[in-house]
């Protein structure tokens, strides 16, 4: 069998078709094909585009599948040149968990894929971790498009992402791979991304918004800002409760005049705020009005 996926063979089954072959829900008559196989005649796709496995979400499936069991059956499909050996098409991490969890036998569905449609299932299941980065689902998206010729109505439909996540993730991929960098790293939020996408100085801007700790808006306004203009890069405001000592000390002595709690907050420009008094009593309520007014 050839391993390279035909980019001309159309839909084939098509992308909801090969997402109801994998997905969760099972039938009566996939439950009636479920079958048990020995753990050591189930191999992992050695194409399979996911090559890292977190070992501590791992620790974590195995301890619940020693607890619950597999609940949804690996996909596999015969191997041709190993008899009553089988390659997992979908559930290399439950396989793994396992192993760990010290299962002899695991739980499957055998499945009639050809290597283009393992592939392309691969991809998907993929597109569905949890855990998943911005630039790793949007490369996952890519591949389906550019492989398979997938539209993106047609994975959103499929796949139950709007049209508008996944045109967005997209556009991810014209960053420059510095900024893509940071957004696998976590420095950054696809939200602070897409404000820098198609800017001439992305790079710059991005250095910018993590080193002074800014907001997706904050983002948005210094990507809009002339770059001509100079330094003019907003700064990230202060974790409310963390107030200077001078306030400190003014709300202390309105406090022991009035004889009432004082709690001043300062805006995020420095020029504003509030002042809030905290009365017990309408007593206090009283005292504090006749104060007010002469």
């Amino acid at each position: 069998m050839s391993n390279k996926p035909n980019k001309n063979r159309g839909l084939g089954r098509g992308l909801s078709a090969l997402m109801a072959d994998v997905g969760p829900e099972q039938t009566a008559a996939s439950r009636k094909a479920e079958t048990h196989l020995p753990v050591e005649r189930v191999h992992p796709n050695p194409d399979q585009p996911r090559r890292a496995f977190n070992e501590d979400a791992l620790a974590e499936l195995a301890s619940s599948i020693k607890e619950k069991g597999i609940i949804q059956p690996l996909i596999v499909r015969a191997i041709a040149d190993r008899p009553d050996h089988f390659e997992i098409v979908a559930g290399e991490r439950r396989w793994r968990a396992s192993q760990i969890a010290q299962l002899h036998e695991v739980p499957v569905i055998v499945r009639d894929f050809d290597d283009t449609e393992v592939l392309e299932i691969a991809i998907i299941e993929n597109i569905q971790r949890a855990d998943l980065n911005p630039v790793d689902e949007a490369a996952g998206y890519r591949q389906l498009m550019d492989r398979f010729g997938h539209t993106q109505d047609q994975m959103s439909q499929a796949l139950g992402k709007s049209r508008s996540h996944i045109a967005n993730l997209l556009r991810l991929l014209n960053l420059p791979d510095d900024v893509q960098r940071m957004l696998v790293e976590g420095q950054l939020s696809a939200g602070h991304a897409r404000a820098l996408v198609g800017h001439p100085f992305a790079s710059a801007l991005a250095r910018q918004i993590v080193e002074n700790g800014l907001s997706v808006r904050d983002a948005e306004r210094l990507a809009k800002k002339d770059p001509n203009a100079g330094d003019q890069t907003p700064k990230a405001k202060k974790p409310a409760g963390k107030k200077d000592a001078d306030t400190l000390q003014i709300e202390a002595e309105l406090a022991a005049n009035l004889g009432m709690k004082v709690s001043i907050d300062h805006s995020g420009d420095g020029e504003g705020g509030k002042m809030v008094l905290n009365y017990k009593s309408l007593d206090q309520l009283d005292d504090l009005l006749r104060a007010l007014g002469g």
